[in-house]
């Protein structure tokens, strides 16, 4: 693990992003959005770096920029979903080693978890049933129920807070995610502890500079990260 400097509050409210960073999907969003791609005519080799680079952004978001008009963004988006749907039901979704016991930790400690992700809430929650997840967590979050807006706008992680009313200060939240957006995310909303995890989409680099204040190897180092002070004399050493 290494931190950054500064203390953390206590955190009462851990709010997870999923895929890669909870959950492993063996790069099936590049699937799907290729699939998506060609169902509407477009070149997916063309857009493939630009997905890769803003993954865990919210999708409708990503497809509004490449696709530009409204309808056929929509239009994506739903192929996309659809695509990611179909591979999903094939099982090639599993949660990342430690993922559901970090979270029971999280919870038999006192602490509130919610699941956020960038996808729209059918397929979240085709996640959550691939998992056995749905009752795991008392909330679950896609950009649509916090008024449409995804990473990197704050609204989820703020979302979380007013529903779940587990804290009184947002430096008592932590945001944890595999993206640079995932980190933004968490700075934007105020969080106590901005973690990064290693297992998913973007590396070290990519989340110290986004903000992270933390980066981990795995989310099975988290609960360890949330019981200590972060670190005040070095921003980077060695991983542990």
């Amino acid at each position: 693990m290494t931190d950054k400097a500064g203390t953390t509050e206590d955190i009462r409210l851990v709010v997870l992003d999923m895929a890669g960073t909870t959950v492993a999907d063996g790069g099936l969003v590049e699937h799907a959005f290729t699939a998506a791609a060609r169902r509407l005519g477009a070149d997916p080799d063309r857009m493939i770096d630009y997905v890769r680079a803003t993954m865990g952004e919210s999708k409708i978001s990503v497809f509004r920029h490449l696709f530009g008009e409204e309808t056929r963004a929509q239009e994506a988006n739903r192929a996309f979903e659809a695509a990611y749907a179909e591979l999903v039901d094939a099982g090639r979704v599993h949660a990342l080693p430690g993922a559901r016991e970090t979270i029971e930790k999280l919870r038999a400690d006192g602490r509130t978890v919610v699941l956020t992700t960038g996808f729209a809430r059918a397929t979240q929650d085709a996640i959550l049933a691939a998992l056995g997840w749905r009752d795991l967590v008392p909330l679950t979050l896609c950009p649509a129920d916090a008024g449409g807006r995804g990473r990197p706008y704050p609204d989820m992680v703020l979302t979380a807070l007013l529903r779940t009313a587990a804290a009184d200060d947002v430096r008592r939240v932590a945001v944890v995610g595999d993206t640079s957006y995932d980190m933004l995310t968490g700075v934007r909303a105020g969080a106590g502890l901005v973690a990064g995890v290693l297992t998913g989409a973007h590396d070290a680099d990519a989340l110290w500079a986004a903000g992270a204040t933390h980066v981990l190897e795995s989310i099975a180092d988290l609960p360890g990260a949330l019981g200590r002070p972060v670190a005040s004399a070095s921003p980077r050493r060695p991983r542990i």
